[in-house]
């Protein structure tokens, strides 16, 4: 199901098959771009190379069997530290003082409790941390470095006061992962209602048009057309791709896997990924997209039906 665009925009096809020639996936994009311009954490404690939990320890047979039990539902990620049973991602501090910046730092542990660090590498990245309130404000979309003791830290600032999550998303050996921890920021929390559903967006000057083939189950592709002042975006390689895409679904905050497609038809300002969507329901879209070296970021609401 595609997103409603508003009014002032022209009407999209209401669905499209998710697999799709170039001659038809060209059409889509044109219309998009028309349609745009007319619109102008876990707390544990570090023992050497091992962590323990409570009582238990990360290389015992009995934590092995726990992680080998637990990991994402429906084909989505990030709901828990631990995935596939052969990753724990161990947080020193999930406490935040609003405001305030703060050194994050947690370490991924395999299920015999060593360090992992060997990532694989995209774009010169090995390690995203990706961090929104759960009422899908404050996203921030970091890049750890690797310290000595095989901890992952950068700096981070939750600006408002809430519960945030917080998702370490890497490759290795070919394989995604994405662990997934809550973090705290005292105050008072006044949640913000999740947006409309809308195949537009505005960040900075620019339009931004999104067009979805998109049935739960199935593997669909969105696609998104920049502009500015009626023109095409000139988009620069933004961690190896034309753009990054995070996709989080209402309620549990599930991450979802997308990926960038390379589109030999593409025109400019134009950027396709490859998604599944495992059920249906509301989720929230993160575009980031580069032009003149600055990094830009345009939410969407999209709510996906059945097939």
């Amino acid at each position: 199901m595609i997103a409603t665009m508003a009014a002032a925009a022209p009407t999209l096809p209401e669905s499209a098959p998710a697999e799709r020639g170039p001659l038809v996936r060209l059409a889509l994009f044109a219309a998009l771009l028309a349609a745009v311009a007319g619109v102008a954490a876990l707390v544990g404690v570090a023992v050497g190379d091992r962590i323990e939990i409570g009582s238990t320890s990360a290389g015992s047979a009995a934590h092995r069997e726990e992680m080998a039990g637990s990991g994402g539902e429906d084909g989505a990620s990030g709901l828990a530290i631990v995935s596939h049973g052969e990753y724990l991602a161990v947080f020193t501090s999930t406490q935040f003082s609003r405001g305030e910046t703060d050194r994050i730092s947690f370490r991924v542990l395999d299920a015999e409790g060593a360090p992992v660090t060997d990532m694989d590498e995209h774009g010169g990245v090995r390690m995203h941390l990706i961090v929104v309130r759960r009422d899908f404000e404050g996203y921030q979309h970091l890049h750890p470095t690797l310290g000595a003791d095989g901890s992952w830290q950068t700096d981070l600032t939750l600006p408002e006061a809430g519960v945030y999550r917080a998702f370490a998303d890497f490759e290795r050996d070919g394989e995604k992962v994405v662990l997934g921890t809550d973090l705290f920021a005292a105050g008072e929390f006044d949640p913000t209602p999740l947006p409309p559903p809308s195949s537009v967006g505005t960040v900075d000057g620019y339009d931004v048009g999104m067009l979805a083939s998109a049935g739960a189950g199935v593997e669909g592709e969105v696609a998104f057309s920049i502009v500015r002042d009626g023109v095409p975006a000139e988009l620069e390689p933004y961690l190896g791709a034309n753009g990054h895409l995070v996709a989080l679904r209402e309620g549990d905050l599930a991450y979802l896997h997308v990926h960038p497609v390379e589109d030999e038809d593409g025109a400019p300002g134009q950027v396709l990924f490859g998604a599944t969507f495992p059920t249906p329901g509301a989720y929230r879209l993160f575009l980031q997209f580069q032009e003149d070296g600055r990094v830009h970021t345009v939410p969407f609401t999209l709510e996906v039906g059945r097939e």
